[in-house]
């Protein structure tokens, strides 16, 4: 069965007479996308660091309070 189709990729490849840009163009595009992507990532990198850190208040009405024994007091 794979050796019917290489045959057949290898047949559609020898008609191709002419180089497309199609795959360059299609890998320009997804790589221009993901530098967008990662200059967003890296513009939120900082978002933790704008002001002073400071202690958790203990919320009462949160649904998993987290009191196993190992508070940092």
């Amino acid at each position: 069965m794979l050796t019917q189709v290489l045959g057949t990729v290898l047949a559609s490849g020898a008609e191709a007479e002419g180089v497309s840009n199609l795959p360059y163009i299609v890998g320009g595009g997804i790589f221009a996308f993901f530098l967008l992507l990662l200059f967003v990532c890296v513009s939120f990198t900082n978002v933790g660091h704008r002001h002073e850190a400071h202690a958790e208040v203990d919320d009462t009405h949160k649904q998993f309070s987290n009191k196993h024994g190992h508070q940092d007091h």
